[in-house]
């Protein structure tokens, strides 16, 4: 984690807040000082977060989102923008899961993994980087996967719209590094979420074999031999956000134990 107060002063918005990942995010860019605007669908579970974080000078404020509405995008953005401050930091977290063969992928599960983990980055940095840009200061990440580089069964969908949101950021980050604005992705394996357990409940996957991999689908296991805990992602975030990060752009991080071989 970064040191108290590093990030003091700043405004980090971060979508899909309301568990797993995002929330780790925003819980550590709340401790590190920084004034945090949490949005996510579950409007009940970002204000819980707000709750629960708010306090002994820390100030965290709950935004009901859907990013893959694009005038709600930019409402929300204005809104933050008017009640905190300038947003320096955009952390794009918010995103779904739906698997299956692409035989059996259903038109309306490819749109809405497209909507969300795609248009929604899309929506979100566009807002946010028409106001960076004037002010010649700023830093989007956004949280990808792995498998939007490396193909995986049962996961075509996922993976593309994931791959999508990884060039969106990486082309953004050419475009606004003569601003001065930085654009970086990271991109988490297996990681122990309520997105992840839900697998393992339908079947999808299991712990056993993630970690150690499943031949039959030409898939490695984890070499660290672990899950990733959300922390560990929100981490990989707070770097590539902090001043430490400052000449690092167009980047994707695999925070992954491994388990791409970095293919």
């Amino acid at each position: 984690m970064p040191d108290v107060d590093e990030f003091a002063g700043r405004t980090v918005l971060v979508t899909g807040a309301a568990q797993g990942i995002g929330a780790a995010v925003a819980r550590g860019f709340a401790v590190a000082g920084a004034t945090v605007a949490a949005a996510d669908l579950d409007a009940d579970g970002v204000a819980a977060l707000a709750a629960e974080l708010t306090g002994a000078g820390r100030t965290v404020t709950a935004h009901g989102l859907d990013v893959a509405d694009r005038a709600a995008a930019d409402r929300l953005v204005a809104e933050v923008e008017a009640g905190a401050g300038r947003i320096d930091v955009l952390v794009n977290v918010a995103g779904i899961l739906r698997t299956g063969a692409v035989v059996d992928t259903a038109d309306a599960d490819w749109d809405a993994l497209f909507a969300v983990n795609a248009g929604g980055v899309f929506a979100m940095s566009r807002a946010v980087a028409r106001r960076m840009i004037p002010r010649g200061r700023g830093c989007v990440v956004t949280v990808s996967s792995n498998a939007a580089g490396v193909p995986r069964q049962g996961m075509a969908a996922y993976a593309a719209s994931k791959a999508a949101a990884t060039m969106f950021t990486k082309s953004l980050g050419l475009e606004l590094a003569p601003y001065g604005i930085r654009c970086n992705v990271v991109a988490p394996g297996s990681t122990d979420t309520p997105m992840q357990q839900g697998m393992w409940a339908s079947g999808v996957s299991t712990k056993d074999g993630v970690l150690t991999g499943s031949p039959e689908a030409f898939k490695v296991g984890i070499p660290l031999g672990r899950l990733a805990e959300a922390g560990d992602v929100a981490d990989a975030v707070l770097f590539l956000a902090s001043d430490r990060a400052r000449h690092i752009t167009m980047h994707d991080l695999y925070v992954d134990g491994g388990a791409t071989l970095r293919a």
